[in-house]
């Protein structure tokens, strides 16, 4: 009997360090639920476009959800100082609130995708309502696993083109 008591003891303290990794992993980035379901998103993409044409910026729209963990994974990245100066500097952000891929998928249209395949899907357009990155933009579904600079270069790299 002791044996076995001495042999569990051992084994919850091998995989105790697996346990906290993978809370550590979970938690490697911040998050942030920024998705209004009741926002007018049409209304917020069309004042975002207005003042990026005034002050020379780049728009960027997050379409996502807060149930989804990527979407709040970017999110939070955008929140950090880091990223909010040069957003801030940039960009006009707008968060559109997609619910389970079945809300506000006209703004997807209006500037040319035809469906939100996945979570976040992130428009890059210019002040004019160009899509800049028409390929990528349905690919940000692991976002919340991405390292923070890749992000950040990803971002930074549409605002050098002003």
């Amino acid at each position: 009997m002791r044996f076995l008591f001495l042999l569990l003891l051992a084994m919850a303290a091998m995989t105790a360090p697996e346990s906290a990794r993978a809370e550590q992993t979970a938690a490697a980035h911040p998050e942030a639920r920024p998705f209004e379901e009741s926002a007018d998103a049409t209304a917020q993409v069309d004042a975002a476009l207005a003042r990026a044409q005034l002050n020379e910026k780049r728009v960027i729209l997050v379409m996502g959800a807060n149930w989804c963990h990527d979407s709040r994974g970017l999110a939070g990245w955008f929140a950090q100082p880091r990223f909010a100066a040069m957003l801030e500097a940039k960009y006009e952000l707008v968060y559109v609130d997609v619910g389970h891929k079945d809300r506000n998928i006209d703004i997807a249209r209006r500037f040319g995708l035809k469906a939100i395949k996945g979570t976040p899907t992130v428009l890059v357009l210019s002040a004019q309502g160009a899509l800049l990155n028409r390929q990528s933009a349905p690919k940000w579904r692991d976002a919340a696993s991405r390292e923070h600079d890749d992000i950040f270069a990803y971002f930074d790299q549409f605002a050098a083109e002003l």
